[in-house]
């Protein structure tokens, strides 16, 4: 059985722009890698969780926003891995720099013995969606035109 993630699309519209929220992993893996690196926040749930409330509780633990209201559903997606996202957006003008993620521990360099902690998420960045469709997942880009889809038609 595939692994689910929950997350959410936040979006602005600034100067008649949408513009998307995604984050960059965290840990020396990711370190170097921009381009298909970033993603929405998001995270693992099983199914005694909701994915609509997982997908809120993610985004505590890597941003420290609290959300509540309405959201607009959209379109799960499979990411090459075959994870399965299910995702809402939700309009919502967060400060990137006032981002506070948790932290995972593992063991780093490799076979070292040594266990270092590092950030979920090390940034937070708003993108306009030409700039959001090259740093996201490759996966995760219907997300992005299904939300233009929704707020323009």
């Amino acid at each position: 059985m595939f692994k689910k993630s929950a997350g959410i699309l936040l979006y602005r519209i600034k100067n008649k722009d949408l513009q998307v929220l995604l984050v960059h992993p965290g840990g020396p893996f990711w370190k170097n890698k921009d381009e298909g690196a970033w993603s929405i926040p998001k995270g693992e749930f099983d199914e005694n969780e909701e994915p609509l409330d997982a997908a809120i509780r993610e985004m505590k633990e890597e941003t420290g926003v609290i959300l509540k209201g309405d959201f607009i559903e959209l379109p799960p997606v499979k990411q090459k891995s075959g994870k399965v996202v299910y995702a809402w957006a939700k309009e919502y003008d967060l400060d990137p720099t006032q981002v506070k993620s948790n932290e995972f521990e593992m063991e780093w360099p490799p076979k070292s013995g040594n266990k270092k902690m590092f950030p979920e998420i090390d940034k937070a960045e708003w993108f306009d969606l030409h700039t959001a469709k090259e740093k996201i997942n490759p996966a995760q880009i219907y997300l992005l035109e299904d939300l233009k889809m929704k707020l323009y038609t």
